[in-house]
């Protein structure tokens, strides 16, 4: 039987079209309460048993027969001689996409990610001091595919920020180890590896184990055992974000070779059958080529299958009035990824307030920035674009404010906090700050105490 993937076909000049473009839209981020059951009693079990809980949910899910925690952690060796096994241009290209992304980062933390101070006229010094974090975990997936790209957009970050240690977990079914991801966290810099996944794995991040170090922070994409993992461990850790499946927005207006649009709406969908792949564009004959361009390409691509269900499931071909119109519902989607595949995307730009990350030209396919183009590809999904950002820098850094009183600051400012703290009836703290005051004056009574 012959594949077909049928997105489907929206106006904005339908009365019906609201109504159709948010149920194309919904997704439920809320994991399955069967899976949010199982994954908290993982993760009290690994709390309480550590290196044996981990152990064993390791070899039932993954079914690797390790007699030790320790055996499942890959040594430098490892990674160096997977790195050195690598034909010469897989070599050079993880070389080069790392170079690429260390060199984004590097100028994202001189932007951003200095100490900074200055002091008042009456000499009271105040700044913030940025401290890099000193353990991060990073979730690298594996099992269905293998992903070297997210240990480099992972790892590289938290490096230029000046982590102190990168430990990653990685699964490893039935014992396959890609020689790629054990290459890229080498080339990346990790400082220790283990082949252990699933919920089983966050816990022993958040929590430590006796071979696990516990760490501050966990980031990288997972299953929905990993991010309901990730959303349970948050507050004894932090987490980059809970991501939602994949998701790519065309804003095109006709000047882009069809196939090469259908071939982005298809970068997204090969992904999982739940990620979105979404065209805007006022042109309905271009609309309908790029169509005609998915029923001819979809029967050559591998994941034929898998695509198709996401374009059919979750897909949709939006004809809008204008390309002003189009930004606006952009907006309105928020999506992770935003292509901007038009002869002058820098006019359209400016429009475009939320998304994850925006490809401007009929050039920048989402493709390049997942892999070397240097920003990073850990976007946030779902709409929260709306009020999230990439992953970077920032977060693996923590700010602390710096604050020193001088003498004469501290006659004016003692002044001002006490007559806050007795409106407060926090006498105590009122107190602290005129004994710093010449002269000392007497204690006031706080209404309603004696």
């Amino acid at each position: 039987m012959k594949l077909v993937a049928s997105p489907a076909r929206m106006s904005t000049a339908s009365s019906t079209f609201d109504a159709e473009f948010k149920a194309r839209l919904h997704w439920s981020a809320e994991a399955d309460a069967a899976i949010e059951h199982r994954v908290a009693e993982i993760l009290a079990d690994v709390r309480v048993r550590g290196d044996a809980a981990v152990l064993e949910y390791t070899q039932r899910f993954d079914g690797l027969a390790a007699d030790s925690v320790s055996a499942l952690e890959l040594t430098a060796a490892e990674l160096k001689a997977a790195f050195d096994g690598l034909p010469a241009a897989q070599r050079e290209a993880l070389q080069s996409a790392a170079a690429r992304v260390r060199r984004y980062h590097e100028a994202q933390k001189k932007a951003s990610g200095e100490s900074w101070s200055y002091r008042d006229e009456d000499g009271t010094l105040l700044g913030q001091k940025v401290t890099p974090l000193d353990r991060v975990g990073i979730y690298v997936p594996g099992g269905k595919a293998a992903y070297p790209s997210s240990v480099l957009m992972n790892a590289i970050p938290a490096h230029v920020a000046g982590v102190g240690e990168i430990i990653m977990v990685v699964p490893t079914p039935r014992g396959e180890k890609n020689p790629l991801v054990l290459a890229a966290a080498y080339v990346a810099g990790v400082s220790r590896a283990f082949t252990i996944g699933g919920a089983q794995a966050v816990a022993a991040l958040a929590y430590g184990t006796a071979t696990v170090p516990g760490v501050d922070k966990i980031t990288g994409p997972g299953n929905a055992y990993v991010a309901s993992a990730k959303k349970n461990v948050f507050g004894t850790v932090g987490i980059d974000m809970i991501a939602g499946p994949s998701e790519i927005l065309v804003l095109a207006d006709g000047s882009t070779p069809a196939d090469w649009v259908a071939m982005d709406l298809f970068s997204q969908a090969e992904h999982d059958e739940l990620a979105q792949s979404i065209l805007l564009c006022p042109d309905a004959a271009y609309i309908d080529a790029v169509q005609e361009a998915i029923n001819r390409l979809l029967p050559t691509m591998p994941r034929a299958e898998i695509i198709a269900k996401s374009l059919t499931g979750r897909g949709a071909l939006i004809l809008t009035r204008d390309m002003e119109e189009a930004c606006a519902i952009s907006n309105r989607i928020a999506p992770e990824h935003l292509e901007v595949s038009s002869r002058d995307p820098h006019r359209w730009e400016p429009l475009l307030k939320h998304a994850g990350a925006i490809f401007l030209g009929a050039y920048t396919s989402e493709s390049l920035g997942d892999y070397c183009a240097g920003p990073n590809h850990v976007l946030p999904t779902s709409g929260t674009a709306r009020f999230s950002s990439p992953l970077g820098v920032y977060d693996f850094q923590k700010r602390s404010s710096l604050i020193e009183v001088s003498e004469a600051g501290a006659q004016k400012l003692g002044v001002i906090a006490a007559e806050l703290a007795y409106g407060e009836g926090l006498q105590a703290h009122a107190r602290a700050a005129e004994l710093r005051l010449n002269p000392v004056p007497e204690a006031r009574v706080v209404k309603g105490q004696a």
